[in-house]
């Protein structure tokens, strides 16, 4: 028996227990824990039960923004949704911090994974961005790395125009802020993700998080703090979860709900043209004779 069904590719996977967050641990696509979690808390946030990727229904009318998204599950919300993925140093280039108006109230879902901890300051711009792109039921499912100390840390509030530089073998962050001072910070963290390297601008705890979320307009915000072993999602730690923030009570819109009874309507179809396929086969009918089936 499979110790999980990785929610992204659909593979049966053995190795079973609590997961490194980050270590890829799906033997077809590479998931981890921290993809999984994701994409359950997205089926939750849009469906409210725990579907696989691929058992997620075709409903083009809802429409997703993703920002710089793993190719993994991004080509497959492709194929179920209206949904584009962008990037913030490439094509197709879309900034948080600087979206263009003319998108506003247009999402019914933004996905972000480690992302707004990357962002310039100050942060809340970015989030209360996710907010104004967001129709008033959409849903902002996002990760970010949080610690459970007491208070955030901002690690270059001052951050405005900078650069990289190697001196004496160690990299040093150059900034120069707003008001022309010059800055130099040693040893600055990075992360690698889709983009490549990116530095780590703040640190969050869950509560300051909720703090931000909830000033930016968000009403419902929900961490993701449960496992859920059918998928996968196993960790071994109890931070940096999977965070649900919506924009106002759900409402399933009429277009999504048509498209919706649309596919369990071409699904029935399937279902009854296979099952007259069957009805022609000799052993079928035997084993329908003698109960087997």
């Amino acid at each position: 028996m499979p110790a999980f069904t990785c929610n992204i590719c659909g593979a049966s996977n053995t190795r079973a227990g609590p997961l490194p967050r980050e270590e890829p641990s799906c033997i077809k696509c590479g998931s981890n824990v921290r993809t999984r979690g994701l994409m359950q808390a997205l089926s939750l946030a849009l469906f409210g039960t725990n579907l696989t990727l691929p058992d997620f229904p075709r409903v083009k009318s809802l429409r997703g923004l993703g920002t710089s998204d793993a190719n993994d599950y991004a080509v497959r919300l492709a194929e179920k949704f209206d949904y584009r993925n962008t990037y913030y140093s490439r094509e197709p280039h879309f900034d948080l911090a600087n979206p263009p108006e003319s998108e506003f109230a247009s999402y019914d879902f933004i996905l972000s994974s480690e992302v707004f901890e990357h962002v310039p300051p100050p942060v809340e711009n970015a989030l209360h961005n996710a907010f104004r792109l967001l129709k008033p039921a959409g849903v902002l499912v996002f990760t970010a790395p949080y610690s459970i100390e007491a208070s955030m840390a901002e690690h270059y509030p001052d951050l405005h125009h900078f650069g990289f530089v190697e001196l004496n073998g160690r990299t040093v962050l150059v900034n120069r802020t707003r008001q022309g001072e010059m800055q130099f910070f040693e040893n600055p963290v990075f992360h690698i993700g889709s983009e490549g390297k990116a530095v780590e601008v703040r640190e969050f705890n869950e509560t300051g998080l909720r703090t931000l979320l909830t000033g930016a307009g968000f009403s419902e915000i929900y961490t993701h703090s449960e496992d859920y072993p059918p998928f996968g999602v196993v960790r071994s730690e109890s931070w940096s979860l999977p965070i649900a923030a919506r924009r106002g009570p759900f409402a399933l819109n009429l277009d999504a709900a048509r498209d919706l009874v649309e596919e369990w309507r071409r699904l029935h179809l399937k279902f009854d043209a296979e099952m007259q396929r069957l009805d022609r086969s000799l052993w079928f009918r035997i084993g329908r004779k003698l109960k087997l089936l």
